[in-house]
C-alpha cells in the first residue's frame, strides 16, 4: 500500500493554527506521508517568517481528532500523545473532512514497518550506528570482574525458549541451559529468573521473572527451584516482591498462574507489594490529564480531582516498593526477585527504579541510557502495546498502560528531592516519553527483540542514542548541579515530599515551572563560564556553585 493513496487533500492554504500560551498563525497546511506541517504566510510576527515551518507534527503523535464543521469552514482539534492540543480552522467544509480523515488513516497505521522511523534518513550516520551501544553482554563482562558466580547463556538465541527476552541472558554459572528451558516452561510466558542488577558493594543480586505456572495443583518445577536455590549460598535467605496482592496471586492459580510455595522455596521469603497496571493506571492518567485541562476548576475543586485520579499515589507506590527491594539488598545484605503476573510493567518498573537508588552509574547519562535499554527495551516491555494511545483517546484496549510513564515521573521525583545526585534533567525525561509514544528513530518500536528481529528493525531504521549522545543534545539534557553520589538515595514518600510533575502534565497550559527556568538559567551561566564545557568533575566550570549565584 502506498501511504500517499491515505492523502484526500495534502495542502490547505489560509489555514489558522492555535495553541494554548502561544499567538495564532495563519499558513499553509501541507500532509506528508508520516508529517503534518504548517508554514506561515509573510509577516513580521515572531512566531516564523515565510518559509519556515511552526508545526512539524508525526502523525504517530496523534492520540485523538475532533472535527466541527461550519457552513464555509471547519475546526479539526488534534489531541496529542504528548498532551497537545492543537486547533487547525480550515476554510471548505470538503477540506476540513479531506484533512481530519487523512490524519486518522495516516495515525492509526497497523504495519510497524510503515512507520516514519524506516524512512528516516538523517544525513552522515549508518544505520548500524549506535545500536549495539549498550550491550547486555558488555553489563554482564563488568559483572565477571567482581564475581564468577554468573555465566552468559545464548540459551535464548533462536527466542524459542522465551519471546520477550533477548538472546542472551545472565544466569547462575551452576545452570546447564536444559535445566534453564525447563525453568521457562514453568514460568509464564518463558520468563525464567534471570540477573537484573549486580549489587557490587556486598555482592547481593536482583533478578526478575514471570510468575510461575504452579496451576490449582500447585504445580512443582526442581529446575526452577534448584535456579533460585543456586542464587544462594549456604544459609543464605532472599526476598520474592510480588507486585501483586495476595488475594490476586491465589487467584492466579485458578488460571494456571500462581506463586512460590514456602514449602518448595524454603530460602526465600514472599512480600506481596501491590501495584496497579492495565486499565487502572491507564485510568488514573486519563483523569489528571482532564482535571490539569480544566480551566473552571477553583483551588479546591482542583485538589480534590487530583487526589482523586490517584496518580501520585501509585508514584508513592512504585518508589515505596522499589525502596523496599533495594533496602533488601543494601540494609538486609540479601538476593531479590521481582515479578508480578507477566512481568513485562510492575516488575520491570521496580528493578529500575531500585537500580536508580543504588547505583550511581545509572544516574549519569550513559547508565541511564544503558539502564532503559536493559530494563525496557530488551527486557520486553511492550512499548508498541502499551504506547498505542495516550490519554486522549476515544478507545481503550486492555493492552495499553502508561506503565513508562509513571517510571519516568519516579525518576522526576527523585531527580526533584536529590538535585545534586541525577546527572540528566527533567528535559532528558520529556524526551523519552516523545520517543517512547512517536519518534522517528527506531528504538522503541515493537514489544520485544523477537519482533525487532523479525522486522528488521536495527537493520532499517536508526538507533536513538547517537542522536542524544550529541555534544549539544547531552548538554542540553545535563543538570548543571550534578556531583557523582557513591552513596544510595533514599527518596522519602511522605504526601508532601511528592509533587505533581509540573514540566510534563500542565505542559501545555500553564507557563514555565520557575524550577525550570532557573535551570536554564544555572546552565546558561555554565556555558559563559565555559563553552567547551565538559561533565562536572572535568572541567573548571565544576567550581561554581549555587552560592556563586546568590546575591
Amino acid at each position: 500500500m502506498e501511504l500517499s493513496e491515505l492523502i484526500k487533500t495534502s495542502r490547505v492554504d489560509n489555514v489558522q493554527l492555535s495553541c494554548p500560551l502561544r499567538p495564532s498563525i495563519r499558513g499553509t497546511l501541507c500532509i506528508t506521508s508520516h508529517h503534518l506541517l504548517l508554514s506561515p504566510r509573510a509577516s513580521g510576527s515572531e512566531e516564523g517568517r515565510k518559509g519556515e515551518v511552526v508545526l512539524w507534527l508525526l502523525h504517530r503523535n496523534v492520540d485523538a481528532i475532533e472535527k466541527r464543521l461550519g457552513s464555509s469552514s471547519g475546526t479539526i482539534t488534534l489531541k496529542c500523545k504528548d498532551l497537545r492540543v492543537i486547533q487547525l480552522e480550515i476554510p471548505g467544509m470538503e477540506e476540513t473532512l479531506n484533512i481530519a480523515n487523512s490524519i486518522e488513516a495516516l495515525s492509526s497505521l497497523e504495519s510497524v514497518t510503515l512507520s516514519y522511523p524506516f524512512f528516516f534518513r538523517p544525513g552522515g550516520r549508518r544505520l548500524d550506528e549506535g545500536w549495539h551501544l549498550y550491550p547486555l553482554q558488555g553489563y554482564y563482562q563488568q559483572i565477571l570482574a567482581d564475581t564468577d558466580a554468573w555465566r552468559w547463556s545464548e540459551v535464548n538465541d533462536d527466542f524459542a525458549v522465551c519471546a520477550s527476552y533477548p538472546p542472551g541472558a545472565i544466569v547462575p554459572r551452576s545452570m546447564d541451559d536444559e535445566a534453564l528451558k525447563k525453568s521457562a516452561k514453568f514460568r509464564q510466558g518463558g520468563r525464567f529468573p534471570t540477573l537484573s542488577y549486580y549489587h557490587r558493594k556486598n555482592g547481593t543480586v536482583m533478578l526478575r521473572s514471570a510468575q510461575p505456572q504452579t496451576g490449582p495443583n500447585v504445580k512443582r518445577c526442581h529446575e526452577d527451584e534448584m535456579l533460585l536455590g543456586a542464587v544462594l549460598e549456604g544459609g543464605e535467605r532472599g526476598f520474592i516482591i510480588d507486585t501483586r496482592t495476595a488475594q490476586t496471586a491465589k487467584q492466579a492459580r485458578m488460571l494456571g498462574g500462581g506463586f512460590e510455595s514456602k514449602g518448595n522455596y524454603p530460602q526465600w521469603r514472599r512480600l506481596h507489594r501491590p501495584l496497579e497496571r492495565g486499565r487502572v493506571l491507564q485510568d488514573s492518567f486519563v483523569r489528571l490529564v482532564e482535571a490539569c485541562n480544566d480551566p473552571s476548576l477553583t483551588v479546591d475543586r482542583w485538589l480534590s480531582r487530583l487526589e482523586g485520579c490517584k496518580w501520585l499515589s501509585h508514584v508513592k507506590e512504585a518508589l515505596s516498593t522499589a525502596c523496599m527491594a533495594a533496602q533488601c539488598m543494601e540494609r538486609e545484605e540479601a538476593c531479590v526477585l521481582v515479578h508480578g503476573g507477566e512481568g513485562l510493567d510492575t516488575t520491570l518498573l521496580v528493578t529500575a527504579l531500585a537500580q536508580l537508588i543504588l547505583d550511581p552509574e545509572s544516574r549519569t547519562i550513559a547508565g541511564f541510557q544503558a539502564l532503559i535499554e536493559r530494563e525496557w527495551l530488551q527486557a520486553g516491555h511492550p512499548f508498541q502495546l502499551r504506547c498505542a494511545r495516550s490519554a486522549y483517546a476515544h478507545s481503550r484496549v486492555k493492552q495499553e498502560a502508561p506503565t513508562f510513564l509513571l517510571f519516568l515521573d519516579c525518576c522526576w521525583q527523585l531527580g526533584r528531592q536529590f538535585p545534586f545526585s541525577l546527572e540528566f534533567s527533567e528535559s532528558l525525561l520529556w524526551t523519552f516519553f516523545q520517543h517512547a509514544n512517536a519518534s522517528e528513530y527506531g528504538t522503541f518500536l515493537c514489544n520485544n527483540e523477537k519482533e525487532r528481529s523479525l522486522c528488521a528493525v536495527k537493520e532499517k531504521t536508526h538507533s536513538l542514542w547517537p542522536f542524544l549522545n550529541q555534544p549539544s543534545e547531552k548538554n542540553q539534557h545535563r543538570n548543571p548541579l550534578y556531583e557523582r553520589n557513591p552513596l544510595a538515595i533514599w527518596p522519602s514518600v511522605e504526601p508532601q515530599s511528592l509533587q505533581l510533575w509540573q514540566g510534563f502534565f500542565p505542559r501545555w497550559i500553564c507557563p514555565k515551572d520557575p524550577a525550570a527556568e532557573t535551570s536554564l538559567t544555572i546552565q546558561r551561566l555554565l556555558d559563559i563560564q565555559c563553552p567547551s564545557r565538559e561533565p562536572p568533575g572535568d572541567c573548571v566550570c565544576n567550581l561554581l556553585r549555587i552560592s556563586d549565584l546568590t546575591p
